[in-house]
């Protein structure tokens, strides 16, 4: 025997091994797709890129208004409907605004400004009142000045002591009080006019493509 002829012998011999099916035809060899990344999938993935996109456009598309944003709307909307995958967003999103703006003290305040929003805005996930949202956007703009004063006074506390820190955030956020209050309205008022006709897109948007709101 030939080394060609032993060789396709136990070809031919593997090939009967293979067992069959009930229906006489043999098993086809399936490729499982690996569609996952840790907890979340390519279409997670690629909707936190769109998410964090829409952010960074809105932002930069009103940039030319004192204290008018979409930011604060578009991450309550996102918490409503994409629940906890705004938080994998937040966090690029700051980042980003990070490398083109610069890492300043305001950066810092965006560690914990937009994901408290989205936390409260994902405990409060259930409601659909427009009034409901539109006040809790329009508290969120008016507080904002407050909560960035932290980290203002967190760095006075490091260089003066305590009462040194409480005066920096404290002056800090009297002298944008004006800021905040203009900040308020246009939330409130974006808020109001954007709600409905957004929220039934986007609601359109979910039906079409199932995204897991569990993660």
């Amino acid at each position: 025997m030939t080394e060609y002829e032993r060789v396709r012998g136990q070809s031919e011999q593997a090939i009967q091994n293979i067992p069959e099916k009930r229906n006489g035809k043999r098993p086809e060899i399936q490729v499982k797709k690996q569609g996952k990344y840790g907890k979340l999938t390519i279409r997670d993935m690629t909707l936190i890129g769109l998410i964090v996109a829409i952010l960074e456009v809105c932002k930069a598309a009103l940039s030319f208004l004192p204290n008018i944003e979409l930011v604060s709307f578009w991450i309550i909307l996102f918490t409503f409907f994409f629940h906890k995958k705004i938080f994998f967003a937040i966090p690029a999103f700051v980042l980003i605004e990070g490398l083109i703006y610069g890492f300043g003290m305001w950066w810092f305040s965006y560690l914990y400004v937009w994901p408290l929003l989205a936390l409260v805005s994902y405990l409060f996930r259930r409601q659909e009142s427009v009034w409901f949202w539109s006040i809790l956007s329009s508290v969120f703009g008016l507080f904002f000045g407050f909560m960035c004063a932290i980290s203002y006074a967190a760095v006075g506390v490091v260089d003066g002591g305590l009462r040194s820190g409480l005066h920096t955030g404290f002056v800090w956020w009297v002298a944008g009080i004006k800021m905040d209050i203009i900040h308020a309205v246009g939330n409130f008022v974006l808020m109001m006019v954007l709600y409905h006709p957004v929220s039934m897109s986007m609601k359109k948007l979910v039906s079409t493509y199932t995204f897991d709101s569990s993660i």
